[in-house]
Parts: structure tokens; C-alpha cells; sequence
């Protein structure tokens, strides 16, 4: 079998069969200094894809960072078919502020890709790390969290009608997909236009590492290592069961009609039946209550964890659920003497 190639990056190469950690510079601070991000790219003796595995696109979002970390120090990749891209941390000036955007201008990475070398300073960061990390890859995934003061449970965005996308986010074994093509800028929708099959995985909240999810991410990508040959050693996931929502019908993001206290009612990933109440507003005296039910019988993907709200401010994501795989989810609810999660 012939050798794996060298991985090649504007001011580098890895060889097969070696490990990089690299800081890598995408700009620079008011003072000149550089803002570099932590890459680490392994790169197998034997050949395979190029996969590249990113988070914190939004500095906030901190569960998808320990997933790519223990891929990338904590897995035996000594045997690995093809070459691993891992950017745990692509957004640092905002990981640094803490915070959702980039705080020069409040600018969204995530809608910046593939970006520009002569555009804004967000457009020039995603340049770099578009053409050097991205575009040289095979396939690659995105790891995410909801903004803050929401959670949501672990589940596979991507767009299905294009059948190498669907492959991916099938082999990563959630049980929810909801199939979206993404907007202009989103590092998945640029990557997969533009050839390189990519997902985004949405799991938790803001601001926490929550140990649970990131097992159940790890498993994805343990999965999607299988499926693509990349460890001999890993199988492909069937989650038991797996809903596609790919019709605007079956989802709906339900709103607050009143401001005040939102006292929830069901955690994420619970299934929900037409009329249940899924949570109850009210305000600071508890005497003009106003009760929120489910539209229809289907799976919160999405709820509120901050419990205050304006009118119109979001309270959960519900999803509907065909009658053979919602069956599936009552037989598993009603056994676990867990709340889902």
C-alpha cells in the first residue's frame, strides 16, 4: 500500500506519520501583535481522507473544544488511515472575551467563510483558516452549542440533499437531523458548495463542559472514523432510532406571548404530546399565569434555560416525530428512570 501524502499549509508541511502542534496566525491585535489559533494536525503513515474537526467558531461555545481535544491528545492515532485537521479553538478573540462573536465589530465568524483576503477583518480571518485548514480536506465537522441562556440535546445539522453530506451526517449516528442547507457564510454550507462534505453538530449550552454530550459527540466521531476507514478499530453507529426533519412543517421554534418568569417543564430531548403544557409564564406576583402547550406531539430539540423572557423571545425548538419512531421514543422515555438529556 502506498504511503499517505504530506500535509501542506501556507508556511508548513507535515510528513506522514508525524504530529504537529501549531499556532497558527489569522491577524492581528490593535498593538501588531499576532492572534494565532491552536491547530493540531496528525497526519497517518497510511493513506485516507483529510478530515477536518473545528469548534468554537462562536468563543462561547465550549463543549465541541474538549471533544476535538481528546480526539486529538487522548485517542491512539497511531494506526490512523488519512490525516486529522483539529481546531479546538477557530474563534480567539472571542473565546478570550468570552463571548458569542468576534469583539471587533461584533462580527459572526460563522458567517464569514469562506471569507476574503482584502475584506473585513473577520472575512480575512476565515480566509486563512478557510484555505489552509478547510479546503485541503476530505470531509470535516463543525461543533457547536446553542447561544446562551438555551440548551439543546446533541443532534446533526445538514443539508440532505446532497448525497455526500447525508452520508456524513448519517454515519455520525444522532438520532435527530435536521436537514437545512445553512446561510451564506456558515463554515458547513461554504465547505460542502465548495467540495468538502461537512456537518454541523449542535450540543448543550454555552459557557459549561457538559461530560455527558461530549461523550455522545466522541461516539459520533468514533462512527464517522469507521465509516470512513480512518480506524480500523471503530464501528459506524446505528442510534436505535433517527428522525430527519427536513420539512418547515415539522418544526417550529415556539415563542413567548408574554414577558415574565418561564417556569419549564420538561428538559431537552423530552418527548412532548399535543395540548402537554410545556411551560408556564408568569409574572413576579403569580397571578396572571400564562401556559404554553405543545402544537402538536413531537420532541424538544431546544429549550430555555435562562428563565426570563420578552415577548417573542424563544422558549424551546419542538420536532415532529413520524408515529413509528415516536412510538420508539415513548417505549425508551418511559423505561429510563432518567430525564432525557
Amino acid at each position: 500500500m502506498a504511503d499517505n501524502e504530506a500535509f501542506t499549509y501556507n508556511g508548513g508541511k507535515v510528513e506522514p506519520g508525524e504530529t504537529q502542534d501549531i499556532r497558527y496566525g489569522i491577524s492581528e491585535t490593535y498593538l501588531g501583535d499576532p492572534v494565532r489559533i491552536p491547530v493540531t494536525i496528525i497526519n497517518g503513515e497510511r493513506p485516507g481522507p483529510t478530515v477536518f474537526l473545528s469548534a468554537a467558531a462562536h468563543g462561547d461555545e465550549l463543549n465541541g473544544i474538549e471533544v476535538v481535544r481528546e480526539v486529538a491528545y487522548e485517542w491512539d492515532l497511531a494506526d490512523l488511515a488519512g490525516t486529522l485537521v483539529c481546531m479546538p479553538v477557530m474563534n480567539v478573540p472571542a473565546f478570550l472575551a468570552q463571548q458569542r462573536y468576534l469583539p471587533i465589530y461584533d462580527r459572526d465568524l460563522n458567517r464569514s467563510f469562506p471569507g476574503s483576503e482584502t475584506s473585513t477583518g473577520a472575512k480575512r480571518m476565515a480566509h486563512r483558516i478557510y484555505q489552509n485548514f478547510i479546503a485541503p480536506c476530505d470531509l470535516g465537522i463543525d461543533f457547536h452549542t446553542s447561544t446562551r441562556g438555551r440548551t439543546n440535546m446533541l443532534h446533526v445539522r445538514a443539508d440532505m440533499s446532497d448525497p455526500a453530506v447525508a452520508r456524513l451526517a448519517n454515519a455520525f449516528g444522532s438520532h435527530v437531523i435536521i436537514d437545512s442547507s445553512g446561510s451564506d457564510g456558515m463554515l458547513r454550507t461554504e465547505a460542502s458548495n465548495r467540495g468538502t462534505p461537512a456537518i454541523t453538530v449542535e450540543m448543550g449550552e454555552a459557557h459549561r463542559f457538559q461530560r455527558e454530550l461530549i461523550d455522545e459527540a466522541l461516539a459520533g466521531v468514533e462512527s464517522v472514523f469507521a465509516e470512513y476507514g480512518l480506524r480500523e478499530t471503530s464501528t459506524v453507529n446505528w442510534p436505535g432510532w433517527r428522525t430527519v426533519i427536513s420539512d418547515e412543517n415539522e418544526k417550529t421554534w415556539l415563542r413567548a406571548d408574554a414577558g415574565g418568569i418561564v417556569d419549564m417543564h420538561h428538559e431537552r430531548g423530552a418527548l412532548v404530546h399535543r395540548g402537554d403544557r410545556i411551560c408556564t409564564i408568569t409574572n413576579p406576583f403569580k397571578d396572571d399565569n400564562v401556559t404554553v402547550v405543545a402544537p402538536f406531539t413531537g420532541l424538544l430539540v431546544g429549550v430555555l434555560e435562562n428563565p426570563v423572557v420578552y415577548p417573542g423571545n424563544p422558549l424551546c425548538h419542538l420536532v415532529e416525530l413520524k408515529d413509528n419512531v415516536r412510538r420508539v421514543v415513548e417505549r425508551e422515555q418511559s423505561a429510563s428512570p432518567e430525564s432525557p438529556v
